[in-house]
């Protein structure tokens, strides 16, 4: 059976607090399902709805239900949500297409980010305390509560962009990556400046024009400039080793706290027959999900695993590849995989893999930009760059191939293979 992803749609990306600061995570979710939807020929609906986010409310558990009542898509349609860090609407597309046949022949798969709506809890202790009071029915019982109280557990609990487990930023971790592979500063404003210049010749080409729809009066991605320059670029101060004089890690090529939804298509053969006409498909050959000892390896090292894992097991090169979207959580991050991809000792010693695979194929690497230009709405990166690729690689014509890979947190990272 052939899976077929069909390019689908995205909102606007923008920095947080920005001009989409004003949606929750169902309501920046909403324009996009409903657009989706739209594309599809009367009568039509998809058979299933994945979606993820992965910054956390407590005004829903399953964010893919609340999107098709809110986008009033016919409420028959089955829907849950997914969750795996950056790579969460990609892990979206693999799970629906495990599930393609017997009645699931057209899914919906996408994801959100809502930076600017991040909820602030409180502390588990003082959370216990409340729901304890409330259910306190006399004087006497109140009173026993008021004596388990401990000031300790009196505060907020505030959402950082760091591992629970290691207490590390995503950017600690990366700038920690970056000195075990000797990752130059310049290399890495050299990537960022490339995201920039590409992202903003592909809107004035209007490359985005079909994959973007308008939300809140935002008709185009707010985070790319044509200002960008080496010169700014290296004027920027470290943002996560500040003090070792050893920090190459910046605003200028890391990618940004986003705000943005976007959506693919899946579907088999049969799905193909209600899919929308004369949108840009591509075939999901194969795909891998690889994960590291984050104790032990770089936190965002696992695509370099599992590349070669999924291009051995086809019996692919590097230079096989025609297409290459990888996800730019930082520009360190991409030097720091494709130095290990390049490395003999790195496949044959850590991936397993015997034989070497070549060397990286930079000329076609992001071509119309990447999340440090573009943006990283966590939830929604998987859609968008699978997307995006998927636009790309059809445009090549028949029997082209593609690699889409994600870092994500937690030592895990995803990749597809597509062909034309």
């Amino acid at each position: 059976m052939t899976t077929w992803l069909i390019g689908g749609l995205r909102s606007p990306f923008a920095r947080v607090d920005g001009p989409l600061r004003a949606l929750d995570a169902v309501a920046l979710s909403v324009p996009v399902a409903r657009a989706m939807a739209g594309q599809l020929p009367a009568s039509a609906r998809p058979d299933l709805v994945v979606w993820g986010t992965v910054a956390p409310n407590l005004g829903w558990s399953n964010i893919a239900r609340e999107l098709v009542i809110d986008a009033k898509l016919d409420p028959a349609t089955p829907a849950f949500s997914t969750v795996l860090a950056c790579s969460t609407s990609m892990v979206a597309v693999f799970e629906a297409a495990g599930m393609l046949g017997r009645d699931v022949n057209l899914a919906m798969c996408g994801g959100v980010e809502s930076m600017s709506r991040v909820q602030i809890g409180l502390p588990q202790g003082l959370s216990d305390f409340i729901r304890r009071m409330s259910q306190a029915k006399t004087f006497g019982e109140r009173a026993d509560r008021l004596g388990e109280f401990h000031w300790k557990d009196f505060g907020l609990h505030v959402p950082s962009v760091a591992n629970r487990a290691t207490g590390k930023s995503m950017g600690e971790h990366c700038e920690e990556m970056a000195k075990e592979w000797s990752i130059a500063r310049a290399d890495q404003d050299r990537i960022a400046l490339q995201s920039h210049q590409r992202a903003v010749a592909a809107m004035a080409a209007g490359f985005f024009d079909d994959l973007v729809i308008p939300v809140e009066g935002m008709a185009k991605d707010g985070i790319p400039r044509a200002d960008t320059s080496p010169e700014k670029l290296a004027s920027l101060r470290p943002a996560f080793d500040r003090t070792s004089g050893r920090g190459t890690i910046t605003a200028g090529n890391a990618s940004p706290l986003t705000d943005g939804a976007a959506a693919i298509w899946v579907a088999n053969d049969a799905g193909l027959e209600r899919a929308p006409a004369n949108r840009p498909r591509a075939k999901l050959v194969d795909w891998e999900i690889a994960a590291v000892d984050i104790f032990h390896e770089g936190l965002l090292m696992a695509p370099a695993y599992a590349i070669p894992r999924l291009l051995a097991r086809n019996g692919l090169t590097l230079g096989a590849i025609d297409l290459w979207e990888i996800h730019e959580a930082f520009a360190a991050q991409v030097l720091c995989n494709v130095a290990a991809l390049e490395s003999e000792a790195f496949l044959r010693d850590k991936a397993k893999v015997a034989a070497p695979l070549g060397k990286f194929p930079w000329d076609r690497f992001n071509p119309n930009g990447g999340s440090v230009a573009i943006g990283h709405p966590f939830g929604a990166t998987g859609a968008r760059i699978l997307s995006q690729a998927v636009k790309e690689l059809s445009a090549m014509g028949p029997g082209k191939r593609a690699i889409v890979s994600i870092c994500a947190d937690g030592g895990l990272g995803t990749v597809a293979l597509l062909e034309s």
